[in-house]
Order: structure tokens, then C-alpha cells, then sequence
């Protein structure tokens, strides 16, 4: 994540310094930076004399001493607080007063990160999604430290990257490591039900529901061992709410090494010659299953946008840029009607009996209201 930063800001014409106190990781993003820009050389995007500057704008460095003249610094090292912490309290007793410090956490909270700093005021969240130069979508998060004029130069720098930025609070998962948890978690239940398996779960929601790729096959594509992760720190961050309970049948899958397509096996087998399963094409079916993941994934993006977030645009700007949903999950609310989706809701509610499926607040007043929009 670092390297691929590394190179949007000097593909944008800024003087950068990566530095890792490994040298073979050092060397490895150089040659791994080396080898993009060739292959965007042979593809005409860019000139080879342009790659040669791109290059010539890159210090690799083992020595943080080496941050000394930056502009701004954005963290991208281990999800670990008390790492960051003590990065962090190096890195502003290298900088001068105004250098923004910026971490690229997709989990921890910025206001803890910045609670290291003797002044928190310039610490700022700046959230790329991998791979960094390919994904539009940055969030941008400001503590309750942070100064408003370091969230504006933080935003107008990566808006002046070609990124699309969008502002959200510094609560857990940011935009969308919050709003995408049913994807996974509402998949998981139905698998566990045995409503259906995974790659029916996955044909239902790519062939019916339009999503680029389904839970499992992306679970396995970010790596189980990450989403667990991910998933285990957002329930802890919400005190335990049912909304984002991890899956035992993800941790089976974790603990046994099956983390997905780096370790050839996750939900499904990757070794050579090993024969996928089919789905069940049954669409009735496949409708149901995405009727239940949809809604889930509405109710969370209506609940963020109820506790003010982020607004209703990033909200689903963040989930076609961040994500590669088909539509924005407001947008899509609006599509399907406000009233069915209240409806889905309280049926799965109704036969539950669980947290994890009540309406949002501002759902059923919208529909008790007759609006048709949010």
C-alpha cells in the first residue's frame, strides 16, 4: 500500500521519500515501482521520459530522518496503536510545525493515533484502497483534534491526485469498512442457514444483483485472515453491537490457514487442476438472497448517514468508487422503494427476533412521512 501511495503522489509531480526500516521491502517496492512504469511505458500511457522523472522524484530511505523537509507523511505500516504511537511521536520530532502527519488505517481510530502527537491538530485520516493507484476513492477523516485547515489542504491535495475524495467521521470502518460488513457477514449467515452455498451465494449476487464479485470469492481475494480481522476490530469498535458479529464459520476457515487465494484454499480450492463448484441456478432463489444481503447493506448505509457520517452523496460515492457496487446503496434504496425496503426489513426482524436486522430510525420515519428520498 505504501509503494503503490508512493507512486500516485509522484505520478503527481511531488518530490516523495518512502521509507521502511527493512531494505529487502525498500528494494522490492523499487523494482516492483520500476516495473509498473514500464508497463505503462508499453501501454502509451505515460512516455518513457516521463517515467525516468517519475523516478527521478523517489527517495528510498531506511532513515526517518529522511522525512525532515515533507509537506505532509502518510503512515501506511502495521494496524497495530501502539506501533503507530511511537512512529508517530518520531516522526513529529523530525518535522517541522506545519507537516501534516496522515495515516492510512482502514481500522483503527484516528483520534488515537493522534493522541500520541504534542499537537494532535495536524493529524488527519487519508484511507486509499489497494491497489492505491487504480482505486478512485480516498476517505478522508478528521479527528475531533484535527484543525479545519488541515483537513482542507489534506482534501485539495488528494483531489488535485485524480482521486475521488469523500469526508466521513472518525468512526469505525470510516465509510465503507462499516457499510460493506453485511456483504460478508449477511452471506455468511445465509451459507450457515443453509439456505444456499457459496457458489450459489456468489452466482446470486454477481448474476442477479450486479455486484462485480461475490462475498466469497472476494473474501478469498482480500484474504480471510485480513477480513476477520477487520471484522473482529469493527464489533470490538461498536461494543460488541450484533450488527457486525463475526462469523464462526469465517474463523473455522481462518484458523484452519484456508485465507483464500495466496494460500491456495479458502472457500474455495485453488490448487491446480482442482474443479469449482457449481451454483444452483435457481432464480427465485438467487432473488431472495439478494433481496436479504441488499437490504442489510441499505440499513447500514442509512444508519451511517442517520448518525452523520458522511453525507448522503459519499456515502454512495464511497461504495461505487470504494468498493465497485453497481449502484450507490441510498440511490438503490430509493430505486427499490423506501417501503419495501422497511418491509424486507421488518420481515427478517419479525422472524428473527434479532438486533441485527431492526429498521433504522430514520427509515421508518421517512416511510411514515411518505418520502421517497432521503
Amino acid at each position: 500500500m505504501g509503494s503503490g501511495i508512493t507512486q500516485v503522489a509522484a505520478q503527481a509531480g511531488h518530490e516523495v521519500v518512502l521509507v521502511d526500516l527493512n531494505q529487502a521491502v525498500l528494494d522490492k517496492a523499487k523494482s516492483n515501482l520500476e516495473k509498473v512504469l514500464s508497463k505503462l511505458v508499453e501501454k502509451e500511457k505515460i512516455s518513457a521520459a516521463e517515467a525516468t522523472q517519475i523516478q527521478n522524484r523517489l527517495v528510498y530511505s531506511s532513515a526517518t530522518a529522511d522525512f525532515k523537509e515533507c509537506g505532509i507523511i502518510i503512515e501506511a505500516i502495521v494496524e497495530n496503536i501502539a506501533v503507530k504511537h511511537t512512529v508517530f511521536k518520531e516522526l513529529e520530532a523530525i518535522v517541522s510545525d506545519s507537516c501534516i502527519l496522515a495515516s492510512n488505517t482502514s481500522s483503527l481510530p484516528i483520534a488515537s493515533i493522534g493522541s500520541a502527537l504534542q499537537n494532535p491538530s495536524r493529524i488527519i485520516g487519508i484511507h486509499f484502497f489497494n491497489p492505491a493507484p487504480l482505486m478512485p476513492l480516498v476517505e478522508i477523516i478528521p479527528a475531533v483534534q484535527t484543525a479545519p485547515a488541515v483537513v482542507e489542504q489534506a482534501k485539495q491535495l488528494i483531489d488535485s491526485w485524480k482521486k475521488v475524495t469523500v469526508l466521513c467521521k472518525d468512526t469505525p470502518g470510516f465509510i465503507v469498512n462499516r457499510v460493506a460488513r453485511p456483504f460478508y457477514g449477511e452471506a455468511l449467515r445465509i451459507y450457515e442457514e443453509g439456505i444456499a452455498d457459496f457458489a450459489t451465494i456468489d452466482w446470486a449476487l454477481t448474476e442477479i444483483g450486479g455486484f462485480r464479485m461475490g462475498p466469497f470469492t472476494l473474501m478469498d481475494y482480500i484474504g480471510n485472515d485480513i477480513n476477520y480481522t477487520v471484522t473482529e476490530s469493527v464489533f470490538a469498535a461498536f461494543y460488541y453491537d450484533p450488527r457486525f458479529k463475526p462469523s464462526f464459520t469465517q474463523k473455522r476457515h481462518f484458523e484452519a490457514g484456508f485465507l483464500g487465494r495466496k494460500s491456495g484454499r479458502g472457500y474455495y480450492n485453488y490448487a491446480e487442476g482442482a474443479v469449482q463448484p457449481e451454483p444452483t441456478k435457481d432464480v427465485q432463489l438467487g432473488q431472495q438472497i439478494v433481496d436479504r444481503v441488499l437490504v442489510m447493506l441499505i440499513n447500514e448505509a442509512i444508519d451511517a448517514l442517520f448518525l452523520n457520517i458522511a453525507s448522503k452523496q459519499d456515502i454512495d460515492l464511497a461504495m461505487t468508487k470504494g468498493v465497485n457496487y453497481p449502484k450507490g446503496l441510498l440511490a438503490w434504496a430509493e430505486e427499490k422503494t423506501l417501503p419495501w425496503v422497511l418491509a424486507q426489513l421488518e420481515n427478517l426482524f419479525e422472524e428473527y427476533g434479532e438486533d441485527r436486522y431492526r429498521p433504522n430510525p430514520l427509515l421508518k420515519r421517512l416511510v411514515k412521512q411518505g418520502a421517497t428520498q432521503f
